[in-house]
C-alpha cells in the first residue's frame, strides 16, 4: 500500500467516527467521511493531476470536525471567525499527526498543513483550488439543506461570499452544478453572482441542468 493510500485511509477512520450521520443512496453515513469523499471526487473532476498533498487536504478538510461543534462559540460573527480558525488549527495538526503515522516527512506534513489552513491562498493555485473544490462540493450538496427556512436575500448575499472566494475556473465549474438545482434556489444562486460580480447582467438566469 501507497503512503498515500495509507493516510487516506487514516482519514476515512477518523471521519468514520463522526456520530451525526446524513443519507447517501439510502443508507446513513458519518457525515465527514461523507464529506471528505465528495470532496476527493469533486478534486479528480476538476484537476485530474492533482499533487498527492492536494490529494489529501482535500480528503483531510473537514477532519474530526464535529469534535469542536459550532456552539462552543458565541453564535455572533466573531465568534464564528474563532471557531473556523481553531477548526483550520485542530485539522492541520491532526493531518500532521496521520501523516506521519503513514510515513510522510515534516516537509510534506508542513505543505498539507498550510493547504488546510488556506494560506496565501490568492497567491498559493493550490490552495485556492481547495477552495474551489470546497465552495464546489456545498453548492452540489450542501446548499439546498443550507437554504431550508433561510431568507432569500440572506442566502444570496451567502452565495455572493462563496462565489468572491472562487476563482474564474471554480466559476465555470459552478455553473452547471448550479444548473442542476431546484429552480428556487437556481434564482438564488443567479442573484448571488450578480451581487458578488456587482453587475446586474452578469450571468443570465440559469438554465435547468
Amino acid at each position: 500500500m501507497s503512503r498515500l493510500d495509507r493516510v487516506l485511509g487514516l482519514i476515512d477512520a477518523a471521519n468514520s467516527a463522526d456520530p451525526n450521520r446524513i443519507a447517501v443512496d439510502g443508507d446513513l453515513l458519518p457525515a465527514e467521511l461523507v464529506y471528505g469523499l465528495r470532496m476527493s471526487a469533486r478534486l479528480a473532476a476538476l484537476r485530474p493531476g492533482a499533487s498527492e498533498h492536494l490529494r489529501i487536504a482535500a480528503r483531510a478538510q473537514h477532519l474530526e470536525r464535529w469534535t469542536l461543534p459550532r456552539a462552543s462559540y458565541p453564535m455572533d460573527r466573531p465568534g464564528y471567525l474563532r471557531w473556523r480558525n481553531e477548526q483550520k488549527r485542530r485539522h492541520a495538526a491532526r493531518i500532521s499527526e496521520l501523516m506521519t503515522e503513514a510515513g510522510y516527512d515534516p516537509a510534506d506534513c508542513a505543505r498539507v498543513a498550510g493547504l488546510v489552513q488556506k494560506r496565501d491562498l490568492r497567491s498559493d493555485p493550490e490552495a485556492q483550488t481547495l477552495e474551489d473544490v470546497a465552495c464546489l462540493v456545498f453548492i452540489e450538496h450542501y446548499l439546498a439543506g443550507f437554504a431550508a427556512g433561510r431568507d432569500p436575500a440572506h442566502l444570496a448575499d451567502i452565495v455572493a461570499k462563496t462565489w468572491r472566494k472562487m476563482s474564474e475556473e471554480g466559476h465555470a465549474a459552478a455553473l452547471p452544478l448550479a444548473g442542476r438545482l431546484p429552480p428556487g434556489l437556481r434564482e438564488i444562486v443567479t442573484d448571488g453572482v450578480r451581487i458578488a460580480s456587482g453587475a446586474p447582467d452578469a450571468i443570465p438566469p440559469l438554465p435547468p441542468g
